[in-house]
């Protein structure tokens, strides 16, 4: 959960060395910490402010922060790529994730869009996500407990949604799943009438069998997909140019609303 006030024993912290190069580390109360071969014993952060320097054994000076949840994505324990920040933003907005809603997602992974949605969801709201691999359950439950807190709003379910999706009259279901068009019916059950149902895909030719799935279903309406891209630019003194490397496509987003009746 975010956090205020002095670093405390336990979190976890994104260190930035001079280069803006980043690590994230949890602060224990005896252990050092390894950053680039050197040491910094993390007894002597906990307590002290963010924004503070700190330095290595070898002399190296680094700042320590909270981690954002942009710094904290990239970064998560995991077996499989995770959703990047960007496309987890445009999925927040264009899914319309309220507080107070109820949302299904599906293909957990390591968690990192679980914990988007339980933060814009917050706790008057309800998260169940299905996950069909085993070990994806265990690691997203312990990247959630870890990096998010306690989350009494959450079920996470072990499961084909395809098969096993029971709930109803929910806000909205997010799908990260390679073969989304199998749930489009389950999911037409499950929303509530105006509902969003919203895909990640990685392949053009995967939206294209999703987007005439649900035009012939016949429940859903409104249905747009798009790609976000982002460039980060480099601005030092007279030098101010894009980066050479773009965030450029990751992924397909295909957002529908689901009909009164079919």
């Amino acid at each position: 959960m975010i956090s205020s006030g002095p670093l405390r024993d336990g979190e976890t912290v994104i260190f930035s060395d001079r280069k803006e190069r980043q690590y994230l580390r949890r602060l224990a109360v005896g252990k050092q910490i390894s950053l680039r071969d050197g040491k910094i014993d993390a007894g002597a952060i906990i307590g002290r402010e963010e924004g503070s320097v700190v330095w290595s054994s070898l002399n190296d000076a680094f700042l320590v922060f909270r981690p954002t949840l942009a710094q904290l994505i990239p970064n998560l324990p995991r077996q499989a790529q995770v959703i990047y920040p960007k496309d987890i933003g445009t999925i927040l907005i264009w899914a319309d994730i309220f507080p107070g809603c109820t949302v299904i997602e599906a293909g957990v992974g390591a968690g990192a869009l679980t914990i988007a949605l339980l933060r814009a969801l917050g706790p008057e709201g309800r998260l169940i996500s299905y996950e069909l691999r085993e070990d994806f359950v265990r690691m997203a439950r312990d990247n959630v407990a870890r990096f998010y807190g306690p989350a009494e709003h959450w079920t996470l379910k072990l499961g084909d949604v395809a098969q096993s999706l029971d709930e109803t009259e929910v806000d909205r279901v997010i799908l990260d799943l390679p073969e989304p068009w199998h749930v489009i019916e389950p999911a037409w059950k499950a929303l509530r009438p105006g509902g969003i149902l919203l895909s990640y895909l990685p392949t053009v030719i995967q939206v294209k069998t999703l987007v005439d799935t649900l035009r012939e279903h016949g429940g859903f309406a409104c249905i747009e997909t798009m790609e976000s891209l982002m460039r980060f630019w480099h601005i030092k003194d007279m030098s101010v140019r894009p980066e050479h490397r773009m965030v450029a496509h990751t992924g397909f987003i295909t957002v529908a609303r689901r009909l009164a009746a079919k």
